[in-house]
């Protein structure tokens, strides 16, 4: 039996408006982190929400998920391969497993400040970076500051580096890192960030590296004597997509969030050093842990009892990449 062309039309009228109310559901990013919605990192990926769903009304829904609420830092790279999240801003030091090159960043003393790191993110070999990990199935989409590390510990002297000679530190998981307290004669114990404090607390471990804003944020400064302001390395992140989940976004959607990120990422860069600058003047002003100013002679020799972990690694992340690097120091 032949329908009305009215019959007909209507059921096409219904068919069209079922595709276009399912075209209309927005696109869902979950952007899972592990660290506090006040931290630099969590201020950066609420903006990126806030500027996402901006410039593409309707068009996307951004989900932000701090402090491991989904995955810790052990299992969200796994997460994103699976497509379980679409988004994360790992350490840098995450992404050995991908590419030696990232390795770089965890050389210490390599950057001599925040403007040396900034300048190098900014040239092409910093920006190469990004894209080195494509082969893996991972996107690089921006780098996130932290800040420069400090060393801390329960010992009242915290000078030279015989004062952490047999000491135990957490560390990421990191080979760079890793090799750089034994460089020490320090004991390196890997352990996800959600786990330091009550190991400091308890003394499972005896110290640990980090930034100003991510100690006082998780209140290591409580539970440590000493800091001493090194500055020794860079604690950065990678803001990591899915790379198919990527190139399968419509093309104006890409766009948007594309610069959505590059304005969250100066407006997040911005934040991490007042952040930092205001919770080291937080942490001495509590008065719990002790902050330990180097001399010059001091800093020499942590350089000095670093050197061998440049040599390590010089094979693997290549030298024109770390004189790239050291160029931004100039």
């Amino acid at each position: 039996m032949r329908l009305p062309l009215k019959h007909i039309l209507a059921c096409a009228v219904l068919a069209f408006g079922a595709t276009v109310a399912a075209h209309a559901q927005p696109i869902v990013v979950k952007f899972s982190h592990v660290v506090a919605d006040k931290t630099p990192k969590g201020q950066a990926s609420l903006k990126f929400k806030e500027l996402a769903e901006a410039k593409l009304p309707g068009k996307v829904q951004v989900q932000v998920f701090p402090n491991s609420q989904l995955f810790g830092d052990g299992k969200e790279m796994e997460a994103l391969l699976l497509g379980d999240v679409q988004m994360i801003a790992p350490s840098l030091s995450k992404f050995d497993r991908y590419t030696k090159k990232i390795q770089l960043f965890d050389l210490p003393f390599l950057f001599d400040d925040m403007a040396a790191v900034d300048r190098f993110q900014a040239s092409e070999a910093g920006k190469s970076l990004l894209d080195s990990i494509k082969g893996r199935g991972l996107q690089g989409l921006a780098f996130w500051h932290n800040g420069m590390k400090q060393l801390s510990t329960n010992k009242d002297k915290l000078e030279r580096p015989e004062d952490v000679k047999g000491l135990k530190f957490r560390i990421q998981a990191s080979d760079v890192l890793e090799a750089q307290f034994r460089a020490m004669n320090a004991n390196p114990q890997k352990m996800a960030f959600s786990e330091v404090y009550q190991a400091l607390q308890t003394g499972v471990v005896d110290g640990q590296e980090n930034t100003w804003s991510n100690m006082y944020s998780q209140k290591f400064h409580e539970v440590q004597k000493t800091i001493a302001e090194t500055n020794h390395g860079v604690l950065d992140y990678m803001v990591v997509t899915n790379s198919k989940w990527w190139e399968g976004l419509p093309a104006d959607v890409r766009k948007g969030l594309s610069e959505a990120m590059a304005e969250a990422t100066e407006y997040g860069n911005k934040l991490a050093g007042d952040f930092n600058e205001r919770d080291k003047k937080l942490i001495s002003e509590a008065g719990k842990a002790r902050i330990q100013q180097l001399t010059k002679d001091d800093v020499a020799a942590w350089r000095k009892a670093m050197e061998p972990v440049w040599k390590k690694f010089e094979g693997d992340i290549g030298k024109d990449l770390i004189d790239a690097a050291l160029k931004s120091n100039q």
